[in-house]
């Protein structure tokens, strides 16, 4: 992989993964558009790190001393209580990863299932953000809302899902405020990026060769700025703005890429 291609896909992975756009399908999209040979689900699992670091530095200080705090001071409280919900959350697309790992990795990645995904969540997206009540806040949350979150997450295993997108949608239809749900989805990435990252460390590495660990360290590294970044813009967003824009640009790009596919010009495994 050359080092251009692996800051672009980067810069990609940055910017797209907390905005419900789907980095998956972004780049997915980016090397069949470019000619250039798909990586694959394994180093877009790895790159996906580089988004971990920005989470974990945009909330700092909630993830390294308020929720501990709370969790060991008061774990009834609904501070101490999120934790916990957290993992309970990750659960179903740790599972869900394992059970369905040669679809992800096959299948899922056709171009077909990826326009699909764009079009129908962009659809729901705006329904569901139109009708939303913004009451809630994440100490409102219960036990079943987090689980119900968590499976929304593991929609996201499908290229073009988005798990920012499904998770905030799903948060959205159990009332939260946008600027909650879209906090809880960010912490509720730590632990399945992290998880996914460094179980398909070896899998990317192998997949792309030995040459490949430079342009991967530093699309990693890319990623991580390009994502702090984008948490940060897309918290003062959902402060004031809806979801529509996010929901249009993604049914319009679902929309491109079945005309792409319709008239030859991509195939749906193009660069696999």
């Amino acid at each position: 992989m050359s080092l251009w291609f692996a800051i672009v896909m980067g810069a990609v992975q940055g910017l797209t993964e907390f905005l419900p756009i789907s980095s998956t399908a972004h780049l997915r999209i980016l090397p069949a558009l470019l000619g250039q040979h798909d990586p694959g689900a394994a180093y877009t699992a790895v790159l996906q790190l580089g988004t971990l670091v920005a989470v974990l530095v945009y909330f700092a200080r909630e993830v390294f001393v308020d929720l501990p705090r709370a969790l060991f001071t008061d774990p009834r409280s609904p501070r101490g209580r999120l934790p916990l919900y957290l993992i309970l959350a990750t659960l179903p697309i740790a599972v869900a990863g394992i059970a369905l790992e040669d679809f992800i990795v096959g299948d899922a990645r056709s171009l077909w299932v990826v326009s699909a995904t764009l079009v129908g969540v962009g659809v729901a997206m705006a329904v569901i953000d139109a009708r939303a009540r913004n009451e809630r806040k994440i100490d409102d949350l219960r036990l079943l809302d987090a689980f119900i979150v968590g499976c929304a997450q593991a929609l996201a295993l499908v290229p073009g899902v988005s798990r920012s997108g499904a998770t905030i949608c799903c948060a959205l239809v159990l009332g939260l405020r946008r600027t909650e749900a879209a906090r809880f989805s960010f912490l509720l990435s730590i632990p399945a990026i992290a998880g996914a990252g460094v179980f398909q460390m070896d899998d990317a590495i192998d997949g792309l060769g030995a040459d490949a660990v430079t342009p991967l360290v530093v699309g990693t590294l890319v990623s991580a700025l390009v994502g702090y970044a984008s948490i940060a813009w897309l918290m003062r967003f959902l402060g004031t703005r809806p979801l529509f824009g996010f929901a249009a640009y993604r049914v319009a790009l679902g929309v491109l890429l079945v005309a792409l596919l319709a008239a030859g010009t991509l195939s749906p495994f193009a660069g696999v």
